[in-house]
């Protein structure tokens, strides 16, 4: 399983469209194969900084579900409604893989 971190750096003039762009994907990435951990909005410290996370199986998983992605009618819509507003100044993807996996119980 690999996990997928996206960072965004947000203009912080428009964080209600990076909220809108968010739930978009709420519907659209798990209907397209993924497992949605979430997206993430700047509240406290950074006002630039926005995460979206999620569980995919393997690369090849990721490649299915991009296009899948692609031509999902909501997900071109958002795409299209990041670019017309521009609120996504950069946008950077990491693979990780869990490496503290078993976890200890909780007390």
């Amino acid at each position: 399983m690999l996990t997928c971190i996206i960072r965004y750096q947000i203009d912080p003039t428009k964080k209600e469209q990076f909220q809108q762009y968010a739930r978009n994907w709420g519907q659209a990435i798990p209907r397209c194969g993924a497992d949605l951990v979430g997206y993430y909005a700047p509240h406290e410290g950074s006002s630039t900084l926005a995460y979206g996370i999620y569980n995919i199986p393997s690369l090849a998983a990721y490649e299915a579900y991009r296009a899948r992605l692609a031509n999902d009618p909501l997900g071109r819509e958002n795409y299209d409604f990041a670019q017309s507003e521009k609120f996504l100044l950069r946008e950077d993807r990491t693979f990780l893989t869990l490496a503290s996996a078993p976890h200890g119980e909780s007390k």
